[in-house]
């Protein structure tokens, strides 16, 4: 099932996305969508139906419960054009991280599909990007072994990691380089997890692809991540309980603006699509 969070005259809604329409559900966002799903299943959409091009899409949560947990250097590309670009303070010369490499960014710093990433040209002169698969938790649990995580994923989006890679740098850690607003953008819808397959085990994985303007920079294969999402899923709830609408953003592939020589960062009216098979695309604009 196809989930979206929209706004249409001035309401905020849910609806299950079918083609080019949605039908809204008896919902009043999606979180409590995930908390009903867990108790009593998937939800009849019963109510009105809308063109998606007449609705304004948010975030499919729009204001996350919690932080967004995300992971660094989780394609092995990523993490060497990473190690080699000056800017990992944070490993101590590992080009190769030996276990996941967990962040996270504020629910503050989310905005959903259509939004506009803010320069914030005070704080950061280098301003990134990075494309992202991103899995959406619907059981809770805490200390989750591996082989139980897919119990306990809903399903999954896209996340544009933005970076302040200067600030990041700077600070020898990730939270202030990431956590920005508008550093988040997400969607532009949720997708159950029985509609697609990250590690390609019952059908094929999903080509991740980034286009700056319309210059493809990213292009990778979610079956190719360093540590796969049974691991960061037991890794971030060892002794933490994860949550019904947490967020887990699994990390991005080579190609990002550092990975250039020279950099090549984002600048007022630069245009980041990205595009994952099965879930969809993501664009956003630099204001």
């Amino acid at each position: 099932m196809r989930l979206a969070t929209f706004r249409v005259d001035g309401v905020v809604r849910v609806g299950v996305v079918d083609g080019d329409h949605l039908q809204a559900v008896e919902a009043p966002d999606l979180l409590s969508v995930l908390v009903e799903w867990e108790q009593s299943g998937p939800p009849e959409p019963r109510g009105q139906v809308w063109s998606l091009a007449a609705v304004e899409l948010l975030a499919p949560l729009p204001r996350p419960p919690r932080n967004v947990f995300c992971v660094g250097k989780n394609y092995r590309d990523h993490a060497r054009e990473f190690s080699r670009s000056g800017y990992d303070r944070s490993a101590g010369g590992e080009e190769l991280p030996s276990a996941p490499v967990v962040f996270t960014k504020p629910p503050s710093a989310v905005v959903g599909p259509g939004a506009t990433i803010e320069r914030h040209p005070t704080v950061t002169k280098e301003l990134d990007y990075e494309a992202e698969l991103a899995v959406i938790i619907g059981r809770p649990g805490r200390d989750i072994a591996p082989e139980d995580a897919h119990r306990h994923v809903w399903g999954y989006t896209i996340v544009n990691d933005v970076t302040a890679r200067d600030r990041q740098r700077a600070h020898r850690q990730w939270f202030l380089g990431k956590g920005l607003d508008s550093f988040c953008p997400m969607g532009p819808v949720a997708v159950s997890a029985d509609e697609v397959d990250p590690e390609g085990q019952a059908r094929p994985a999903l080509e991740l692809s980034c286009w700056v303007n319309e210059e493809l920079r990213q292009r990778a294969n979610t079956a190719d991540l360093l540590f796969d999402i049974p691991t960061l899923i037991a890794t971030i709830s060892a002794g933490l309980r994860l949550e019904t609408g947490d967020v887990i953003a699994t990390g991005t592939p080579a190609g990002v603006g550092i990975g250039f020589d020279p950099p090549r960062f984002l600048d007022r009216g630069d245009e980041v699509t990205i595009t994952i098979s099965g879930i969809g695309t993501l664009r956003n604009r630099v204001a």
